[in-house]
């Protein structure tokens, strides 16, 4: 009899430990997606900076060239220059 309660206990005890062991995992593999995920979102991020500031350089360059500043030579050769 005192071994069968005893064989209960240890049971629970090791149920619980495991329960607990899973949670742990999945917690962990949550944490993980969530970095990846928001890892991809920076670099979206980074690629909208740079091509915004591709564009506000582009925008100033073609003022430029309005008002006389620089030659077509000059604005075509910096704008291929900001492409790249």
């Amino acid at each position: 009899m005192l071994s069968n309660i005893i064989y209960i206990v240890v049971f629970l005890i090791l149920a619980f430990v495991l329960s607990i062991a899973v949670k742990a995992i999945t917690r962990g593999v949550e944490a993980k997606q969530a970095i990846k995920e928001e890892e991809k979102l920076d670099v979206i991020d980074n690629t909208e900076n740079q091509n915004l500031q591709m564009i506000d350089q582009i925008k100033n360059l073609k003022e430029l060239y309005d008002k006389g500043v620089i030659d077509e030579n000059e604005f075509k050769k910096a704008k291929e220059k900001i492409l790249k």
